[in-house]
Parts: structure tokens; C-alpha cells; sequence
């Protein structure tokens, strides 16, 4: 029945409001990811609602979505750009070419080492590295690792190495696939088990089980870098930094359209907030659109903040 009434609300918020030449046509990149395709629609649905956009969503990844801006200046908006996977970001942000909206994950992408909430607090300890390595019992001596040929692998082999795992007792896990290795923690977490191990956010099973991250310590550039090397000479500790995930907009398009910039500058999620949302997505079979709906009807107060007057007007009386 819910996603029964999802699927009705989402066709009943489709339907198109009466003005919709107020700001042209707009191109909006939708990456082929659960979390960045639920941001484009939430941006597509207030953009063309509120703000009475023609607005063409285009299907997109991290590659080609920066390939397109360097060679053909579009689409005019990319929400979800991971620019740590596309170095080419930064000249074209240099040669003034795009421009950083926001921080679309208010705290970055997040990398973390993790353990059950559970298993905390009973064992407070397990809480920082230091507490796992002295007992190694207590998260069942594994480390699940990333499969082969993730980058986080490289930098989890050395950090293995720097903190010593094989000397405090614990066996490293390399899952054979990405599927593995989050099914491993359901099935921990379901069974109120020991589980000890890597994942990334937001992401749908940190919104559905309550993670810990383990406390690494600070983070120091100069080491994670060697650490993401496969030949790095002296692999040492370090914690993962929050990952730059930002929303790009050509410079052309916010110069002709500075209404549309300052909303999709506005538009930025928390971590755990969109791991939440994801989950809902997963546990009702939910599509991209469905998930932004369900979003939008439950969170008036937040996109409120993000929409000029007029826009909070038309979309109220849309979105009960």
C-alpha cells in the first residue's frame, strides 16, 4: 500500500504548473547512482515546479559528465560530482569555465572503518582503533576489506600494514564483490553479531543499520596519499578525509540565470540524512523519482529554506 500511495503522489506532484517559460531550458546531469539520480530529481522537480523551468535531464557519470562541460560547456548543472575523481574540475573551475555551487554532502563523502552500535555499547572501547586492535575478540578478529580493484582497497591493504593487523591477531576478509561485502554487515547487524570493516556513505545500509565509525585518528594528506599508492614505501596511519562532493554549474548558465544558481547552491544533504532516504528507496523498491517525492512531502521545512518566495509558494501548493 505504500508504495501504492508513493507512485499516486508522485503522479499527482508531476503534473505541470501553470507558468513554465519563467527561466528557459535547463540541462541537469543524472549520474548512474542510487543517490545522485534521486538530487537530480529532486533539483528537476523544484526547478520546473517552483521556478517554471523546461528542464532535460541527461543521463551521466563522473567521466562524462566533466568530459561534456571541458568540451561542449553543458550540461549547465552537475549535482553529484565527486571532483576527486575528476581532476579536470579544477582547471575548468580555474579557467573560470564552472563554478562551485555547494557542497552537495554538507560533510563530504565519507570513508570510514566501522563497527555495530551494539557491539559499542557494550564494549565503549571499540570505538577507536586502539580499543579493536587490543581486542581483536570482541569484532570476531576480521576485517572485511574492499573487493579487488576498488581504490579503497590499496588504501586499506597499507593501512593493514601500518596498524599492525596480523600482529593484533586480526585476519583480513577481501570480499570477492561489491555485493558481499554490505551483506556481510545485514547479516551481523541483523543477527546482533561481531562485524569489523569498511563501507563508504551515504549509501543505503548505513541509513538502514546504525554503523559506528571507528576513530583512526587525524588525518594527515602527505600519508593517505603514499597510502593510496600500491607502492608505497612506508604505508602509515592515517584516517580517510571526507571526500569533495559538489554540484557544478557552467558559468555561463549562472550568469544568465542567478535565480536557479542560488537554488541549487541551497541544495545539500547530510550524510547520514540521504543514507536515511536511500534506505527508504531500497526497502520499498522505490525509483528515483518515487524517492524524491517521498523526500519532498516529508521534509517541507528543509527545501522551504532552499527555494526563493515565490517558488515556496507555488510548491506549497503542490506539495501537502
Amino acid at each position: 500500500m505504500k508504495r501504492t500511495f508513493i507512485a499516486t503522489a508522485f503522479a499527482g506532484l508531476a503534473l505541470p504548473t501553470v507558468a513554465l517559460a519563467d527561466c528557459g531550458e535547463v540541462s541537469v546531469a543524472e549520474m548512474n547512482w542510487a543517490s545522485g539520480q534521486i538530487i537530480t530529481r529532486i533539483t528537476e522537480f523544484l526547478m520546473e515546479q517552483g521556478y517554471g523551468c523546461d528542464v532535460t535531464v541527461v543521463p551521466s557519470a563522473t567521466t562524462t559528465a566533466i568530459t561534456s562541460l571541458a568540451e561542449n560547456n553543458e550540461p549547465d548543472i552537475v549535482p553529484e560530482l565527486w571532483v576527486n575523481s575528476a581532476p579536470a574540475y579544477f582547471k575548468l573551475n580555474e579557467e573560470g569555465k564552472v563554478l562551485k555551487a555547494t557542497d552537495v554532502f554538507s560533510e563530504g563523502g565519507s570513508e570510514n572503518w566501522w563497527v555495530p552500535d551494539y557491539l559499542v555499547e557494550e564494549h565503549p572501547e571499540l570505538a577507536t582503533i586502539e580499543g579493536v586492535l587490543a581486542n581483536p575478540e570482541l569484532v570476531g578478529g576480521r576485517f572485511h576489506n574492499c573487493p579487488d580493484g576498488w581504490g579503497c582497497r590499496i588504501a586499506n591493504d597499507n593501512l593493514v600494514k601500518a596498524f599492525d593487523f596480523e600482529g593484533h591477531g586480526i585476519e583480513v576478509f577481501n570480499h570477492g564483490s561489491g555485493d558481499t561485502l554490505p551483506a556481510s554487515m545485514a547479516s551481523a547487524y541483523e543477527n546482533e553479531e561481531p562485524w569489523f570493516g569498511y563501507y563508504w556513505g551515504p549509501t543505503a545500509i548505513l541509513g538502514r543499520y546504525n554503523m559506528v565509525a571507528v576513530d583512526m585518528g587525524p588525518h594527515d594528506p602527505d600519508i593517505h596519499a603514499c597510502n593510496q599508492t600500491q607502492d608505497c614505501e612506508n604505508p602509515g596511519i592515517s584516517s580517510y578525509p571526507a571526500a569533495p562532493v559538489l554540484t557544478v554549474v557552467t558559468a555561463d548558465f549562472a550568469e544568465r540565470n542567478p535565480d536557479i544558481f542560488e537554488l541549487v547552491s541551497n541544495i545539500s544533504f547530510g550524510t547520514q540524512e540521504l543514507s536515511n532516504l536511500l534506505a527508504w528507496q531500497a526497502d520499498n523498491s522505490a525509483s528515483a523519482e518515487e524517492a524524491a517525492v517521498y523526500f519532498l512531502t516529508q521534509n517541507k521545512d528543509t527545501w522551504e529554506g532552499w527555494v526563493n518566495d515565490a517558488a515556496a509558494e507555488k510548491l506549497g501548493e503542490i506539495i501537502q
